[in-house]
């Protein structure tokens, strides 16, 4: 098999893509796309999306790109807008409408439509003088005459460009609106990223009802006891008013029990067999701050105790339950 028999074409629709986007961000005006910025950060409505074919392929990525970010908007099928979903359509918001030609007659269809309801119109055109551009309020020329295409007719360069732009446009809003990951991480709950960002000790830790604890004077017999009733592997240790003083691991009492042998095992009270003033944690920190207590160290542990402000014994969180959560 000859692993370069395609490795031309390839590379040549790659090549041919790649410079073109670098001529669009040499050559596009500026001074509207600008306009164009200013006018989408201070929409008051949400950001209508329109494309039909390939483009409105684009269209529907642009939009839930924009939404990511915590800007409202939504992708508009022409043709559904001539039969009622046009409804949607307020005079606060704006629309961003995609033609390579500018002549799609769907689109132009619908134009009057859209102008009839106060909307300005964002153009993404490769024909300046095209319909479209001459109904438009901004148009934004991406350049585009020849697709990767050998016989110009797939839309490859131009889905491309449009991409590209509608990538700079959000990521350009993102940075103007001040959007950090927190922000963002809002928007993508289900994603690795959000959950980092938002989930909390307090969403994942064995309240004190499924963490049973214990006192210091309890015996060997109590200290089991209370590890099996809770399944966590460990039982926090509490004063008389709930304060934390320990942590008992079923490794501290195998340790115990082996240290102490051939003495009376039973003799033995968690204030003998627990870990004093043990690594905790509050129920507000992010979990993947926990996480990371517990990993990043010489030896790792895998529970730690969660206490409120006033170190008074709440719960417990495991390693376990953070890491099948998806962080």
């Amino acid at each position: 098999m000859n692993n370069g028999l395609y490795e031309g074409n390839i590379r040549r629709v790659i090549q041919q893509e790649g410079e073109k986007l670098l001529q669009i961000a040499d050559n596009l005006d500026y001074e509207k796309v600008n306009i164009a910025v200013e006018l989408l950060l201070n929409c008051k409505g949400k950001i209508l999306l329109m494309g039909v074919g390939k483009s409105g392929f684009v269209a529907r990525k642009i939009a839930a790109t924009f939404t990511s970010i915590g800007t409202p908007a939504i992708y508009l099928n022409a043709t559904d807008a001539m039969h009622g979903d046009i409804g949607i359509v307020s005079s606060s918001d704006i629309a961003i409408v995609i033609s390579n030609s500018g002549e799609s007659h769907e689109i132009i269809e619908v134009l009057p439509f859209i102008k009839n309801r106060n909307v300005s119109i964002i153009a993404l055109v490769s024909n300046a003088k095209s319909t479209l551009a001459e109904n438009a309020d901004i148009v934004i020329d991406l350049m585009v005459k020849q697709e990767a295409c050998q016989y110009n007719l797939v839309p490859t360069t131009s889905a491309a460009a449009v991409t590209a732009f509608g990538d700079a446009l959000a990521l350009t809003l993102m940075e103007a609106k001040n959007i950090g990951p927190e922000n963002y991480a809002l928007n993508h709950p289900a994603g690795r990223l959000g959950k980092r960002l938002t989930l909390r000790v307090k969403d994942l830790m064995h309240v004190k009802e499924s963490n049973p604890t214990i006192y210091g004077d309890s015996n060997l017999y109590e200290i089991i006891k209370a590890i099996s009733d809770g399944g966590l592997g460990a039982v926090s240790v509490i004063a008389e008013d709930g304060h934390l003083i320990g942590i008992v691991t079923d490794g501290d009492i195998r340790r115990a029990v082996q240290n102490n042998l051939p003495n009376n095992i039973y003799d033995l009270y968690a204030e003998q067999v627990m870990t004093k003033d043990p690594i905790k944690v509050t129920q507000d920190i992010l979990a993947f701050e926990a996480m990371n207590i517990m990993e990043n160290r010489i030896s790792q542990i895998s529970v730690l105790p969660v206490v409120d402000n006033n170190n008074v014994s709440i719960g417990m969180i495991r390693l376990h339950d953070i890491v099948r959560s998806g962080l």
